[in-house]
């Protein structure tokens, strides 16, 4: 059974969670502050997820996402953030989470982003051990793994997802909504603020200059082109 943890300090917000959840089919591992997260994740190493609220009374649900994501890059991370807060959504991505939902939401809504990561975060299991070269990149599709000239580049599952997408389709441009649709999935509903904040997120891990990108360029008012 796929284990979730799940942060929140208000009780009536995480008992509605919680049984949502395991009526899902989830086993799921409660936290009320960012460290008692912190704790149960290090005493729990079958934690596959975890749902992290932003505004806490001691960690704040970035750190423990920055903390969690530093511990462990094959973990999926949705945040919870607040319908008016946009920079809550960006700082949340920035920080290493793989989605968001924002409050107020509904049982099905939280539900299906669940699912959704677990399929895409236990995508390519079982491929074939394919490498694919390109400049100084090296994909390797069956251990999930980037390396530059020889260095490893540790990256998220969505990261390695869109690496994947882009060494797949040298030269091709490829639009937002092209990359939400094949890393996300069809039914994904969610902004495509999430493809842009997650682009920017690879090139500070894979440019020489993010802010001058090489091998990710975006092509205005469409999306981004792979070239390296």
């Amino acid at each position: 059974m796929k284990k979730i943890l799940i942060l929140e300090d208000e009780v009536n917000i995480r008992s509605f969670v919680v049984i949502n959840l395991k009526r899902a089919g989830y086993e799921v591992v409660e936290a009320g502050t960012g460290q008692e997260a912190l704790d149960k994740f290090q005493e729990q190493k079958d934690i596959d997820m975890a749902i992290l609220d932003i505004m806490l009374p001691d960690i704040d649900g970035f750190e423990v996402c920055r903390r969690l994501r530093a511990a462990n890059k094959q973990l999926g991370i949705i945040m919870l953030t607040a319908r008016t807060q946009e920079m809550d959504k960006v700082t949340g991505l920035m920080t290493g989470a793989d989605d968001y939902v924002t409050k107020p939401f509904s049982p099905a809504e939280l539900t299906a982003r669940v699912d959704a990561l677990f399929r895409r975060i236990g995508k390519d299991v079982a491929c074939n051990g394919e490498l694919l070269s390109q400049g100084p990149f090296t994909l390797n599709t069956r251990n999930h793994t980037l390396d530059k000239y020889g260095e490893r580049i540790r990256l998220t599952q969505v990261e390695y997802s869109i690496m994947k997408l882009f060494m797949a389709n040298p030269g091709r441009a490829l639009s937002r909504e092209d990359i939400r649709s094949e890393v996300w999935g069809k039914d994904y509903d969610g902004e495509l603020k999430i493809v842009d904040v997650n682009i920017r997120r690879l090139r500070i891990k894979i440019e020489d200059d993010s802010t001058n990108p090489a091998y990710i360029t975006t092509i205005w008012g469409f999306g981004y082109k792979w070239g390296a």
